[in-house]
């Protein structure tokens, strides 16, 4: 099976180094856990900006199992929001299997 790296077609968390006009410009997150707390682990609070100005971020690999978009630690969301929860940057995409 052929899989394409989902993109992150939003991200609001704005003071994210990677953050441009509320999209990714990383070349790939990293989603982390715990388990039901689908953090963003590639998150980080910084000035300057960087990344890539005319890429837009993709999930490179996803470390929460009990997601349902999870398949062998990659991502099968056809994309995936950012967005900020209780002090940090989360997939909103996340869905509990």
């Amino acid at each position: 099976m052929t899989m394409k790296m989902p993109t992150i077609s939003a991200c609001e968390v704005t003071d994210c180094a990677y953050n441009a006009n509320r999209q990714c410009h990383t070349m790939a997150v990293t989603v982390g856990g715990p388990e039901t707390c689908a953090r963003c682990d590639t998150y980080l609070h910084a000035s300057p900006k960087g990344g890539v100005s005319d890429m837009t971020g993709g999930v490179g690999a996803c470390k929460v199992k009990d997601c349902s978009f999870n398949s062998s630690f990659e991502c099968s969301a056809p994309s995936i929001k950012v967005s900020q929860h209780q002090g940090h940057a989360d997939c909103t995409t996340f869905k509990l299997r």
